[in-house]
């Protein structure tokens, strides 16, 4: 009969009763706030008890005479490490106890974050140094913090070493290349109060900061390019670059270009030319300077038409000198039988 009790009290929630210290706790393990109240049972199926209580140096209750059933009320826990027992003195003078898990936490009562420069900014390719400050949190064990850049999380620490049970102030650091990449992006820090599943998972973040990166221009297109320029026709060269700040940019023409082209902005990153040549854009910012290099040459002409035009104009010729021989009379007139034609007399083929 005692296996299907005990096995039926096993079956339920709580702590195990063992065969050899038949207690039950019911909730095994306690997740708490520092001040709020709890209240926990302590039961045992044993028909041999003479008493139970509960050893606390926290509102403890003392031995109970004749009771299989005592609970441990406490109305408001101000106390930071706690591990009550419930025990049972046997009608033998045998004892046992079982100990109850209470975990108190405190919720911290800020997560700021100190940004990576004075200045607001940082320089790419440089490291800058960020902190995460956790102030007045328990149990420390407990906490986690997460650094995110947007939804990646750059980087996690736990302070699952710490044993102090009372609230402390906690620090996690961030060491951070800037690149331009991160420019316009968004850091922060997170504190992870992790109290499993017998309590809430406490989450507070600090306070977001926008990320400003300043870098040297690049230019979008390659540094050289070759382009062809149609006779007659016009292109434009294309210098647009990226930077932070936004760069400016500057042309160097001859005068003959700087003539057509006096019209069009230099500070711009396109330019229209009509012209071969050697074109140079520089490009900078307060991070420095780049120059890019264009080479415009000139389409082949397409000689086979022309030589076809040259070609029929000769033949026309050739036709028309060779009929003003045969056929033009010395006085200018036009005649098929040019050998034979006396002046105001008629062929003998009837031909004027």
């Amino acid at each position: 009969m005692l296996f299907f009790i005990f096995a039926g009290l096993i079956a339920c929630a709580g702590k195990p009763v063992s065969a050899s210290c038949p207690i039950e706790i019911i909730p095994p393990r306690v997740v708490v706030r520092y001040g709020d109240p709890i209240s926990v049972n302590c039961s045992s199926p044993s028909n041999q008890i003479e008493g139970m209580g509960w050893e606390s140096p926290y509102e403890g209750v003392p031995l109970t005479q004749g009771v299989s059933f005592l609970p441990l009320q406490i109305k408001s826990l101000k106390a930071w490490e706690l591990e009550p027992k419930c025990y049972i003195n046997f009608n033998s003078g045998d004892q046992c106890l079982e100990s109850l898990s209470v975990t108190v936490y405190r919720k911290a009562d800020s997560v700021s974050m100190t940004p990576p420069s004075k200045t607001g900014h940082m320089v790419e390719g440089k490291n800058y140094r960020m902190q995460c400050d956790i102030a007045n949190v328990a149990p420390a064990r407990n906490l986690s913090v997460y650094w995110f850049k947007g939804n990646e999380i750059l980087r996690n620490e736990s302070f699952d070493k710490e044993s102090n049970l009372s609230p402390v102030n906690l620090s996690s650091v961030l060491n951070l290349t800037a690149h331009r990449g991160d420019n316009g992006s968004h850091i922060r820090c997170e504190a992870w109060l992790n109290l499993g599943p017998a309590g809430p998972n406490l989450v507070l973040r600090s306070k977001s900061h926008d990320v400003t990166v300043l870098y040297p221009p690049a230019f979008v297109k390659p540094e050289k390019e070759n382009v062809t320029l149609i006779a007659g026709g016009r292109i434009s060269l294309n210098c647009t670059a990226t930077g932070n700040p936004m760069p400016s940019y500057s042309w160097q023409l001859s005068h003959v270009i700087q003539e057509e082209n006096k019209n069009q902005d230099e500070n711009q990153p396109t330019l229209t030319i009509s012209y071969p040549g050697t074109y140079n854009c520089t490009v900078s910012n307060t991070q420095g300077t780049k120059t890019k290099y264009f080479t415009v040459t000139g389409a082949e002409r397409n000689y086979t038409t022309l030589a076809a035009m040259i070609g029929v104009f000769l033949t026309l010729a050739a036709l028309l000198f060779l009929g003003g021989y045969f056929f033009v009379t010395q006085d200018g007139t036009f005649s098929f039988c040019k050998g034979s034609y006396i002046r105001g007399q008629p062929t003998s083929s009837g031909a004027i």
